[in-house]
């Protein structure tokens, strides 16, 4: 009964050295969720068709695939807070080129330059990574997720009441996510202490540089390969209904970005309960590899549900209303731009509430599936990794995930196009329902013998 009062103080959080890392992280976090409801209305307002949005969402995740692993290494060379500072700053340019867009190709130079500079998540997990203990570090790494959850909480609530006072400006909105960032930048100049000594800093080495070296090592070793295998699988359906969850409720309900908006943020109010609070509980009572079972039945279930969404737009709807408030995003000193699109919006008539209050409620599934997935499969790697490789080990994770938001949007956007939006979650609930029956035979329970790590030769 007294246990908590006598826990050592190493097994405690140091909530000092911590907090300032997850304020730097909520706040960056805060910048990208505001743009990320409205992004696909944003291009497909110059244009853009389904295909050509998905283009412009794989820009981001692909440059940070090339840039994430090379400013990781520089940190364990520099320190962690030079490269917060340069990828923030970073981030902040690529917000204001999207705010100053007048094309599609401005559009997608802002993601380029956003992902390219993208370290600022894997800096701030390294970074809690140095001030916590093997025993504080799960729950150190907990709060980077209960920071993304607060984020696509209200980020999209405060996007929403930017397009309303500002009659659906979204290059607005893209400024009031630049603000976030400057905001970010200064906490990490004033706020942030380096958390990696000089003496501590390991000196490059080309192959540190090359994520490709750890990656091949790492599926080298069954016991890794399962599991990089399923995450980079369910991330690339999990990503794609992301990505296409706009242009879905778009084709399906007619909802504009500040519907979008509250679809997003019903989304992160979920997925917060359930990393913040829920899969800590569920991780100890069933262990990781039952949540990570049971998080593949729920998104496959979900998925499934949201594709057979009915094609009901709200009551009061008009295509020349949804179409005039497109053409309202793009206004510039009170002159409205025509508007092109070319996605197929639903036809005027039947309206109601089933076809929102489905899939509010076939959502559901898959944000608690998605929220518990990724970490338990995270955790699973660490138990399979020696102490001295965990860090590594997490690298090639993220490369994975990286990897599969770069190729996911392209790849939705074509699907979508071809096969329409139902079709594509139905197909993508299926996949996961496979991938949970191989789950079932794979991936087992274990751990790596100290100094089995993953870069011993393959």
């Amino acid at each position: 009964m007294t246990q908590s009062t006598t826990t050592p103080p190493e097994d405690r959080l140091d909530f000092k050295r911590v907090l300032p890392v997850f304020a730097i992280v909520f706040v960056d976090i805060l910048g990208l969720t505001i743009i990320i409801p409205l992004l696909h209305l944003y291009a497909a307002s110059f244009g853009a068709n389904a295909f050509l949005i998905g283009v412009v969402a794989t820009a981001y995740p692909l440059m940070q695939f090339v840039g994430g692993p090379l400013l990781g290494g520089l940190s364990d060379r520099y320190g962690r807070k030079p490269i917060l500072f340069i990828s923030q700053v970073g981030t902040f340019v690529g917000f204001l080129v999207l705010g100053f867009a007048n094309s599609l190709w401005m559009i997608l130079l802002a993601r380029v330059i956003d992902g390219i500079s993208g370290a600022n998540i894997a800096a701030a997990q390294a970074a809690l990574t140095d001030v916590t203990s093997e025993k504080t570090r799960a729950q150190g790494l907990g709060l980077i997720g209960a920071a993304f959850g607060l984020g696509f909480i209200i980020g999209p609530i405060i996007a929403l009441l930017v397009l309303l006072v500002s009659n659906n400006n979204y290059a607005l909105v893209a400024f009031v996510a630049a603000g976030f960032s400057l905001i970010a930048i200064l906490l990490t100049l004033f706020k942030f202490d380096e958390t990696l000594p000089p003496e501590k800093r390991a000196a490059i080495e080309k192959q540190s540089m090359n994520p490709l070296t750890n990656i091949r090592r790492a599926l080298g070793k069954p016991q890794l390969a399962g599991l990089l295998i399923l995450i980079f699988a369910q991330q690339v359906i999990f990503f794609g209904l992301e990505s296409l969850l706009g242009l879905f409720t778009l084709n399906k309900l007619g909802l504009d970005g500040r519907g979008n908006a509250v679809i997003f943020t019903i989304i992160g109010v979920v997925m917060v309960f359930v990393q913040g609070y829920f899969i800590g509980k569920w991780s100890r009572r069933f262990g990781e590899l039952r949540l990570v079972q049971a998080g593949l039945l729920l998104l496959s279930a979900g998925l499934i549900f949201t594709a057979l969404t009915p094609r009901q737009p709200l009551p009061g709807y008009s295509q020349e209303a949804l179409i005039a408030s497109l053409a309202e995003s793009r206004s510039v000193g009170g002159e409205v731009a025509e508007v092109n699109v070319q996605v197929e919006l639903p036809p005027e008539g039947e309206t109601g509430y089933s076809g929102i209050i489905w899939i509010i409620v076939a959502l559901v599934p898959v944000a608690i599936g998605g929220g518990i997935l990724r970490p338990s499969i995270n955790t699973l790697l660490t138990k399979r990794t020696s102490p001295a490789e965990v860090g590594a080990i997490l690298g090639v994770s993220s490369a994975f995930v990286s990897a599969a938001n770069a190729i996911t949007p392209a790849l939705g956007g074509f699907a979508f196009e071809q096969f329409g939006g139902s079709l594509t979650f139905f197909i993508g609930g299926i996949i996961i329902a496979l991938l949970f029956l191989w789950a079932l035979r794979a991936i087992r329970e274990e751990t790596a013998p100290i100094g089995d790590t993953v870069t011993e030769s393959a």
